[in-house]
């Protein structure tokens, strides 16, 4: 990774990746809520991130090609690190994310080579989101929310935005609602919150989750 570009740039341009790969327009509004930040500092930042050459400000805010590859990187190395925190470490899969972010910023080259051979290839972090570069192929995909009622369905993804809140990933894990569960459309609320079976146990999902959590479509 450049080490050019300090941890703050590093976090920024791993938003707005996030954000894009979310199908979100990226504002500077959004980076705010995604980062938990002012928007009179993502302001600022996104301003010295331009002149930088690292994003575009017309209109969205765009990633250059520069910013691209910075970001891949970064992104990259946070899902390694959730796989190898969660399957070579084990530690509890709610934890990852947030360990995650530190270590980002700083596995090298070798240590990132290293993490690849010794989880053979990983396509995935462990919540269904794709590591740049490691050629994943998605299945078609819909929102839990999109469910029909007795549809059974295999869960494949988790958005980056869940991730973002511990006590939600907690629910996720204790509901064993992880990527590769089987999930049952039971029955869905007026205001957009399901009844699911998990593996055949009844949970309750919100509709800010059920937006949120991706199922593969059967062939």
């Amino acid at each position: 990774m450049d080490t050019t570009y300090s941890v703050r740039y590093r976090e920024y341009v791993e938003a707005i990746w996030e954000i894009e790969e979310e199908g979100i327009p990226v504002i500077q509004a959004r980076i705010a809520d995604w980062l938990g930040v002012s928007r009179a500092s993502v302001s600022e930042m996104v301003h010295r991130m331009a002149a930088e050459g690292l994003v575009t400000l017309e209109g969205e805010i765009r990633l250059t090609d520069e910013g691209k590859h910075l970001a891949a990187v970064v992104v990259r190395r946070h899902r390694l690190a959730e796989r190898f925190l969660s399957e070579v470490l084990k530690l509890p899969w709610a934890k990852v994310h947030a360990e995650a972010e530190v270590w980002e910023t700083t596995i090298s080259d070798d240590v990132e080579a290293a993490m690849w051979a010794v989880m053979e290839d990983p396509k995935t972090c462990p919540h269904g989101n794709p590591i740049p570069g490691a050629g994943y192929k998605p299945p078609k995909m819909k929102p839990m929310s999109e469910m029909a009622q007795g549809e059974k369905l295999r869960l494949e993804r988790i958005s980056e935005e869940l991730e973002l809140d511990a006590e939600m990933m907690r629910y996720l894990d204790e509901a064993d609602l992880r990527p590769d569960a089987q999930v049952e459309l039971v029955a869905k609320d007026p205001h957009g919150a399901l009844t699911i079976k998990v593996n055949g146990d009844p949970v309750g999902v919100g509709a800010h989750a059920a937006e949120r959590l991706f199922v593969a479509l059967s062939s």
